[in-house]
């Protein structure tokens, strides 16, 4: 065949550099094309200078020589594609009962070297049609423990196979020496950890653990700390299990903890979750009598997964009262964490049942707000609240009615859910008490009998007298509460009875201005009309009784300024006018006193005599 194919290179039908592909091709049998994929070659017509290719779906298929040479790649008929149409059985057998000679021929397919990708697209689903994962991962485990195999940490690197036979320590630890990457380093030395029984010699392993990690902790603990504390645990752990005892001093975690003791909760934070258990240990070890108050002082700080791993390790150490103790006063005050309160809503169970109630959902709500303040783009909780179907009746279920009725005013008010997420809460409300289905309606947009009409000017100020008392004010007094206690002897402690006596003020005023806010509805009075008697109008009254004109303007419910002649409608005097006409002689008793005023004239009111919010908003 290959003096077949140069006669045509010499006859000019084919270029020099076409003749080898060609000789392969006609000689293995097989090539692969870009789209249509593996192809058995069944004729080779050096006369017609054609080849005639069985692709999938396109028998027969006639191609030009020299276009085949340059188009198609030649593989062997020992290629894994190849062996898919000559002996697929045989493949499928490989597939059950001998992963490892599967693997090897697929590696030896792609040059000794490929990718589970690779390994993956060659055998799915011709060869391998029921579940991927399943299979891999069993095939995975025999892959490590085969001394002709190197499996990389990195599914993108490349699984290697190797005629002679490498140990598990040496491939793991030229693995180790490949990377400079120091998290990838770690993952090699946990991988080493899981086949510690299997290592030829695991101190001399240990020795050059040591060695790789030490120089990267003593550049790391300045720029990267949470690394260089990653690397210590791993290093030590090592350590640990082999039974080395390194020379010389080496850079401890004490040391690293010690340099960030002010940035302390930045710090464990910003260690990987996965390591987050073994630094509270770290902790207990260093600190032994300061690590709980450091990480229960700092517990708002922290991501709901590190917030139960202080759980278990401060209820582990016997201090179960103090922590819930801690956690029910964050709750009573609305000072709990979104981080903390997820963190109590996933893993909520008996133990914590007596402080799991409404207080918690208020918490939940209060503490979205602060996060939506704060400008934090992760709404976590809130998430949780709207999947967990059973979170609502779980907190809400055993409550008084009264209790619920707050509730779903305080929520009405939030701004912690859009619209339509409200609605969906506020389903769950009903499905535990139908009772208040007609209160949600009302609070949601349907007729309101009690509603309070406003100006937009007292309004905006309500409004911004409730972000100060629940943002600023209650905030404070929290911390001077926690001051306070801190002082000792609360019979006889003054500061704290002092401050506890201004919460509870400041709570009876949260609670006043959540009911107002809630019903209130904002106006210009632009639309008052002067008929008769309106709110948004200017009567002038012949006062009969003191022979003389009075002019009075009636504006919103908190709009009163006697010395400008303001009242509200919801005055005695204004309601007593409202709907009379020109003319009209309207007469009523206040107090001991009898008025008797004839209407002379209605005008729209000055709006100018009405306060102006601080916001200026003018909207609902």
């Amino acid at each position: 065949m290959r003096e077949e194919i140069e006669r045509m290179v010499a006859v000019g039908k084919l270029r020099p550099h076409q003749v080898e592909p060609l000789v392969e091709m006609a000689t293995e049998g097989f090539c692969l094309h870009r789209k249509w994929g593996c192809g058995r070659i069944t004729t080779v017509d050096t006369v017609a200078g054609k080849l005639s290719i069985d692709f999938e779906g396109k028998p027969g298929h006639q191609m030009d020589m020299g276009f085949a040479a340059d188009l198609l790649k030649p593989i062997r008929k020992t290629h894994v594609l190849a062996r898919k149409i000559t002996d697929l059985d045989e493949l499928k057998r490989m597939a059950a009962l001998d992963h490892l000679e599967l693997i090897k021929l697929v590696l030896m397919s792609f040059d000794g070297a490929c990718t589970v990708t690779q390994i993956q697209e060659a055998l799915v689903p011709d060869v391998i049609s029921d579940d991927w994962k399943k299979w891999w991962d069993a095939v995975k485990k025999e892959l490590k423990q085969n001394p002709h195999f190197s499996v990389p940490i990195k599914k993108s690197d490349n699984i290697t196979y190797h005629s002679e036979q490498v140990s598990i320590q040496d491939r793991l630890l030229q693995q180790m020496t490949d990377f400079n990457d120091i998290k990838a380093k770690m993952t090699v030395v946990g991988e080493i950890l899981k086949s510690f029984e299997e290592l030829d010699d695991s101190k001399a392993a240990a020795a050059e653990i040591n060695e790789q990690l030490n120089q990267q902790i003593q550049f790391l603990k300045t720029s990267q700390p949470e690394l260089a504390l990653e690397a210590v645990f791993i290093r030590d752990e090592i350590n640990r299990s082999t039974g080395f005892e390194p020379e010389g001093e080496l850079t401890s975690d004490k040391e690293i903890w010690d340099m960030y003791q002010e940035n302390f909760s930045e710090l464990i934070q910003a260690i990987a979750a996965s390591k987050q258990r073994t630094a509270i240990q770290s902790l207990q070890v260093c600190y032994p009598g300061e690590w709980k108050e450091m990480l229960l002082t700092n517990i708002n700080e922290f991501q709901a997964k590190l917030v139960g791993e202080i759980a278990k390790a401060v209820i582990a150490d016997g201090a179960f009262e103090e922590f819930k103790d801690m956690l029910s006063q964050l709750i009573k005050q609305n000072m709990a964490s979104s981080e903390v309160l997820l963190w109590l809503a996933k893993d909520r169970n008996e133990s914590f049942q007596d402080i799991l109630g409404p207080e918690v959902f208020r918490a939940m709500l209060a503490a979205i707000e602060r996060d939506q303040f704060n400008e934090v783009k992760s709404n976590r909780l809130g998430d949780y609240i709207l999947n967990d179907r059973k979170l609502i009746d779980d907190l809400i279920g055993a409550a008084d009615i009264e209790v619920i009725r707050d509730l779903v005013r305080t929520l009405q008010f939030s701004p912690s859910f859009p619209d339509l997420e409200k609605r969906s809460i506020f389903g769950r409300f009903i499905k535990s008490y139908p009772a208040i289905q007609s209160l949600i309606t009302k609070e949601s947009g349907g007729k309101d009998e009690n509603k309070l009409i406003v100006s937009f000017g007292s309004l905006s100020r309500r409004r911004d007298e409730y972000q100060e008392l629940v943002r600023n004010k209650i905030p404070a007094n929290s911390k001077e509460i926690a001051v306070a206690r801190s002082y000792g002897d609360l019979k006889e402690n003054h500061e704290y009875k002092s401050a506890k006596e201004n919460q509870r003020i400041l709570m009876a005023r949260k609670s006043e201005l959540e009911r107002d806010l809630m019903r209130a509805e904002g106006t210009d009075f632009s639309t008052a009309s002067t008929d008769t008697v309106n709110i948004g109008t200017r009567v002038t009254l012949f006062n009969e009784v003191k022979n003389r004109d009075e002019t009075y303007s009636i504006f919103g419910a908190w709009d009163t300024d006697v010395d400008n002649g303001v009242i509200s409608y919801l005055t005695p005097m204004a309601q007593n006018l409202l709907n009379r006409k020109v003319g009209d002689k309207v007469e009523f008793d206040l107090g001991d006193r009898h008025n008797v005023f004839v209407i002379k004239d209605i005008a729209k009111a000055d709006t100018s005599l009405l306060p102006v919010g601080s916001s200026g908003d003018q909207t609902e």
